[in-house]
């Protein structure tokens, strides 16, 4: 194999900052990992990190709008939502009370995900959330 060929292929999916779009970003990543033992997991991910961006950023506002990234390879599945800013404070997994009504869904991605790594820049932020498809030495399965 060529030092530059790839085996991961990689999608990209623009949405407009309406709720209907999570519905529209859940199908997508359900239709290109069909057949995939961690379809599910990454389709309630995406799900959670689309909602966020659109209620608690920029994205959410009139002409908002959220990037979806999905990459696959033989060892991972890599789902990235980027938002459009607009915060004064970064998405971070925090522990929450029993008694709250929100603030529990990044630590939900992080439950389900093996790695969580949350990106800034200016222009908003990104969230990663990777699924290994095969269990390395002191992970755990999906």
């Amino acid at each position: 194999m060529h030092e530059y060929t790839s085996t991961a292929r990689v999608w990209g999916l623009t949405c407009p900052g309406f709720p209907e779009e999570v519905s529209r970003a859940r199908r997508w990543t359900r239709d290109i990992l069909r057949g995939s033992p961690l379809a599910e997991d990454a389709e309630l991910i995406v799900s959670e990190l689309s909602a966020n961006a659109i209620l608690h950023t920029a994205s959410g506002l009139t002409s908002g709008s959220f990037h979806l990234a999905l990459a696959v390879s033989p060892q991972v599945i890599a789902l990235s939502v980027t938002d459009a800013g607009g915060t004064g404070t970064a998405p971070k997994i925090a522990p929450q009370d029993q008694e709250a009504e929100h603030g529990r869904g990044l630590g939900m991605v992080s439950a389900i995900a093996h790695r969580v790594v949350v990106h800034d820049s200016d222009g908003g932020h990104t969230v990663t959330a990777e699924l290994f498809t095969a269990v390395l030495p002191g992970g755990h399965p999906c």
